[in-house]
């Protein structure tokens, strides 16, 4: 009989390595993440991971969760814990508090002090596998019955982690929990809590509402500084708050989640509109408009409904409610006579059946055909955000139907268009990402095979980094990823192109070969700014709400030092506005020093003051948002200067063939 390898702990084995640092706090071994006290093959690779990098902190951050549980649970007895993860920029754990109240910021001060005190103590972490029968016992009898729930749901093998000391197991603080953590709480560095917000359990607003405490972890207090800035520069651009000051956009109860563009929002969603549509000429598309309400059989045909039902909203008449009233519902809501209709939630099912509609030929292929009809899809209550995730939105959609010879040159082109547009946004950090297939999906394993690897020997071939994200895909098929970074640092998905063998075969597309032959084609997704009101939302903090003259809703604001210049700024307003400048004259008897301060806060491009001096010469005096006052000049040289920066940016193309 074989004996069973030794094992050792990877602290035991970087000290004996000679690899041991005070900020290593996991080990990357085998592709997983590991923490120093886990037990691995004694000749197990090992690479360390410092508590300063992205990995890292993710553990960090783990790990102050579960000490902010403990210190909840220590300052609020029979409060219940649910889930505590690390996110991008900190960690939340859910609480269900036993007498209901809500957590203040005194409360959070008292927690963030608890912590520290648990920090300071370095208890050490350890992990234990337990039956499940045990863990339910446990978890049982602390009375955690959101723990019993995410036990069912867990799979083997069932692991605990606790922190303090391992010989007084009663006085430690325990959580089920896959791990990893770090060595011991003094690794954690320095915490602060952020916020409370309610949240639903699972998400799901039919649940109880339960508080979900947010806070960070950094391994200094200068890194811990440096984020708090950046936060505070955040709320500075919260595009929900600019989009209030700036009368950009607006929500109302009866429409919930669905946004109203106001007169300024509009013109610049309409603008951005026009700056894609621009281009689809160049680059070889068709653009089509297509119904929103189609017959469920569509759905049921593209596989929306058994993989996207939950998402889909539903119209119907009174006429089908009375005539179904009191029937059941059935196996599944999508089979009930009365919502027999769908809105559509995607455009690529019309697509398909305007692809269809005719005898299709080779030399027509690839077809490029682009759709900005509004969807809807419902959006949990939980996560609507601002603009930014909404239940009616519009994207800069479009489909590629092509060959498979096709493919590899059609995701090059539109790889080099979608670099080309964010260059002119000014956002030029551009990270890409590769889904892989999700575990609910369409196909056979050996399509999937095949799209993956297209997507990768396209990225491979023009030598752009990418990451792999296992089980992210569409469920009919791969896709590339494309991530911004705007002003201050933050990271944002934008665009993508998803290979679809799929939707073609359901709904049975071909084309006529050049050897007469029927064949099917493939079907590329694709959007390059995505949804429009996500993007909206996330150039309103990218600029701070500073739009670029081409795009601004006020390109230049006329403010007059008294009323003796009215007439002469009248007729600037409309010499202007003829040339189809946007412009706007606030000719009231306000102070001057009022009048311009309410066009900076409107965050204008340009304020013309206008008094005696200008109105006898015939003259201006701008003032630049950007570049500061320019100094008195003739009417004509600021229109050359407006004019030049009011023409939206031209990317540098290099359309398919």
């Amino acid at each position: 009989m074989t004996p069973e390898p030794a094992r050792k702990t990877p602290g035991e084995l970087l000290r004996e390595r000679g690899q041991h640092a005070d900020d290593i706090i996991a080990v990357r071994t085998g592709g997983e993440i590991i923490d120093l006290h886990t037990p691995v093959p004694a000749d197990a690779e090992l690479t360390p991971i410092r508590a300063s990098e992205p990995a890292g902190l993710e553990v960090l951050r783990h790990s102050a969760a579960h000490v902010m549980a403990d210190a909840v649970q220590r300052l609020f007895p029979g409060t219940q814990v649910t889930i505590g993860p690390a996110i991008d920029s900190g960690f939340y754990y859910d609480f269900s508090r036993a007498d209901g109240q809500p957590f203040s910021d005194a409360d959070l001060e008292k927690i963030e002090g608890e912590m520290r005190g648990i920090i300071a103590g370095k208890q050490p972490f350890y992990r234990e596998e337990v039956s499940r029968d045990a863990a339910h016992r446990l978890f049982e009898g602390m009375g955690e019955k959101f723990k019993l729930e995410v036990l069912a749901a867990a799979k083997d093998p069932i692991s605990l982690y606790r922190h303090g000391s391992p010989e007084r197991p009663e006085g430690t603080w325990v959580d089920l929990c896959r791990g990893p953590h770090v060595p011991t709480t003094g690794h954690i560095g320095v915490v602060k809590l952020l916020s409370v917000a309610g949240a639903y359990w699972r998400g799901d607003e039919r649940n109880p509402m339960l508080q979900r405490i947010y806070g960070t972890a950094f391994p200094t207090q200068k890194a811990l500084d440096e984020h708090l800035k950046k936060l505070e520069e955040a709320r500075a651009r919260d595009h929900r708050k600019l989009g209030k000051e700036l009368e950009l956009f607006m929500f109302h109860e009866w429409a919930p989640g669905m946004p109203f563009l106001l007169p300024a929002g509009a013109g610049i969603y309409n603008r951005l509109v026009e700056f894609v549509r621009s281009l689809y000429f160049e680059y070889g598309y068709e653009e089509v408009v297509t119904p929103q309400v189609f017959d469920r059989k569509l759905f049921e045909t593209s596989g929306h409904i058994p993989n996207f039902i939950d998402g889909m909203y539903y119209p119907t008449t009174l006429e089908l409610m009375k005539e179904h009233a009191g029937k059941p519902l059935g196996t599944g809501p999508a089979e009930h006579p009365a919502l027999a209709f769908g809105l559509k939630p995607m455009n690529c099912p019309s697509h398909c059946l305007v692809f269809g509609q005719r005898r299709r030929s080779y030399r027509e292929l690839p077809w490029r055909v682009a759709d900005f009809g509004r969807l809807h899809r419902y959006e949990r209550a939980g996560v609507i955000h601002g603009m930014a995730r909404v239940r009616s939105f519009c994207q800069d959609d479009a489909h590629i139907f092509c060959t498979k010879d096709q493919l590899e040159t059609e995701t090059t082109a539109f790889t080099r268009l979608l670099f080309d547009v964010y260059r002119a946004f000014d956002l030029t950090d551009v990270s890409v990402k590769l889904a892989l297939r999700p575990e609910k999906r369409m196909g056979t394993d050996a399509d999937w095979d095949r799209a993956e690897a297209t997507l990768e020997r396209v990225l491979v071939n023009a030598g752009v980094p990418f990451e792999k994200l296992p089980g992210e895909g569409a469920f009919y098929g791969p896709k590339l990823e494309f991530h911004v970074v705007d002003a201050i640092g933050r990271g944002w998905q934008l665009g993508t192109i998803q290979l679809d063998q799929e939707m073609p075969e359901r709904f049975g597309l071909e084309y006529v070969a050049n050897d007469g032959s029927a064949q099917r084609p493939v079907m590329l997704h694709r959007a390059v700014l995505g949804s429009l009101e996500r993007f909206f939302s996330i150039y309103i903090e990218h600029v701070a709400g500073k739009f670029p003259v081409w795009l601004a809703p006020v390109q230049a604001a006329l403010v007059t030092v008294s009323e003796k210049q009215n007439e002469y700024a009248e007729r600037v307003r409309r010499e202007l506005a003829a040339e189809g400048f946007r412009v706007t004259l606030d000719a009231s008897s306000d102070k001057l020093g009022a009048k311009i301060r309410n066009a900076r806060l409107m965050r204008h491009p340009y304020i013309l003051v206008i008094g005696d001096k200008e109105a006898e010469a015939g003259t201006v005096a701008p003032r630049s948002r950007d570049a500061g006052d320019l100094g008195a000049m003739p009417l004509g040289e600021f229109k050359a200067r407006l004019r030049a920066e009011a023409v939206p940016p031209k990317p540098g193309t290099n359309p398919p063939s």
